[in-house]
């Protein structure tokens, strides 16, 4: 089967997100982005098909779900952002000073982890904070891809973020799920690694109750994000249509 919007089973709401299962789970998201990504590699579509959860990063994808008579129909935007307080705050509501919970963040520079850490320790306060930054290649080597499962396996984390940039999180993570040995929510949140850290500013609240994130980000970042934004919500469009008018 052609990877389709219309055929994802995606979370319908935030309050749907807040009452997923404990245990392991592989969450990821979906934006216009990522939908226009999968449409061309297959490794990705089936990690969007295949995931625990999916959920509507992008209000695009909540107006297009309804428009074309998706088989999920969200009914809000829930953001890698949003994904990430529900699933911190969980987990600090869970802990105690003296059951302390583990929260692992794998992806990023040694310098926005750090960041991430001392944020984490004033916002949460009974959690503990692990870091593995690993090398910045596109593809890992077997000896390095090893190293980092060893580490999560070792830390053993009741909570586990990802941020490797799409799709490249998604596609590790899911390739190397099985050898995971963890009992915990994984999430797949790119720059949110960048949001919390203060090293990349997320758009003001008017921007993001409007849907248009991704027009802040577009007039703060142009010359890397125009093919992004602009070529790639038109493709975006386009392929909505076609979902709308065939039968695949």
């Amino acid at each position: 089967m052609k990877f389709r919007l219309r055929h994802l089973a995606i979370v319908q709401s935030k309050a749907a997100l807040a009452a997923l299962p404990p245990g392991k789970c592989l969450i990821c998201t979906i934006n216009a982005h990522c939908y226009n990504v999968a449409r061309a590699d297959t490794a990705f579509a089936e990690v969007l098909c295949r995931c625990d959860a999916l959920i509507a990063d992008g209000i695009s994808i909540v107006k297009a779900c309804r428009w074309i008579g998706a088989k999920s129909q969200p009914t809000e935007r829930c953001a890698g952002w949003d994904l990430f307080v529900s699933e911190m705050q969980r987990l600090e509501v869970s802990a105690t000073p003296s059951a302390r919970k583990k929260v692992m963040f794998v992806g990023s520079s040694e310098q926005v982890l750090g960041r991430i850490k001392e944020r984490a320790a004033r916002d949460y306060p009974d959690l503990d904070v692990v870091k593995l930054s690993p090398p910045y290649t596109k593809t890992f080597t077997p000896q390095e891809n090893a190293a980092i499962v060893a580490a999560i396996n070792a830390a053993n984390p009741d909570l586990l973020w990802i941020g490797m940039t799409a799709p490249k999180q998604e596609k590790w993570a899911h390739a190397n799920w099985p050898s995971l040995s963890i009992h915990c929510h994984c999430g797949c949140i790119g720059a949110v690694f960048d949001f919390y850290a203060g090293t990349m500013k997320r758009a003001p609240l008017w921007w993001q109750r409007h849907g248009l994130e991704w027009l802040y980000r577009l007039l703060r970042e142009p010359r890397r994000m125009w093919r992004r934004y602009l070529v790639g919500n038109a493709l975006f469009i386009g392929h909505i249509i076609g979902e709308k008018f065939t039968r695949e």
